[in-house]
């Protein structure tokens, strides 16, 4: 689970250099400007685009793997392989709901603020992690009552 979040965040890192530029969203301007709400536009579909591009080679790597290693021990090691990278391939795809849905409410105007209590997620957030739909505070509360429930 680990590498997958690095692999994420690695993906995200390699979005905001694509789309280079000077701008960084600032405190200093209103909160979701028009240029933030830009920024986050140009951000999260780059970041998409990484994701699909990266899927298109895992898709043909399956295609031109070989199906059936002679040796035993090759075979399990392929399969293992295979296996991690379904998986990474599946978390990309759920990612991507998640992209689209954050593109979506940039386009409704809801970008930004928090679908618990309605207030700014703040930009430090949002440039760590676009696709964020809560507060720090409204996030911890959600997981402490996520493992409350778990625990009953």
């Amino acid at each position: 689970m680990a590498t997958a979040l690095a692999d994420e965040i690695d993906v995200l890192a390699k979005a905001k250099r694509e789309i280079g530029g000077a701008y960084v969203p600032s405190d200093d301007e209103a909160y979701m400007s028009e240029a933030q709400q830009d920024y986050f536009r140009k951000l999260l579909m780059a970041w998409k685009r990484l994701i699909l591009h990266a899927s298109a080679g895992t898709l043909q790597q399956l295609q031109d793997g070989p199906i059936r290693e002679p040796d035993l021990n090759d075979r399990a090691s392929s399969e293992t392989d295979w296996g991690i990278e379904l998986r990474t391939r599946d978390r990309q795809r759920k990612l991507i709901a998640k992209i689209d849905s954050a593109l979506r409410r940039i386009e409704e105007g809801e970008y930004g603020y928090c679908e618990v209590t309605g207030e700014p997620i703040g930009l430090g957030r949002l440039i760590a992690r676009p696709i964020a739909t809560m507060t720090v505070e409204a996030q911890q509360a959600h997981e402490r009552r996520e493992k409350v429930s778990r625990d009953d």
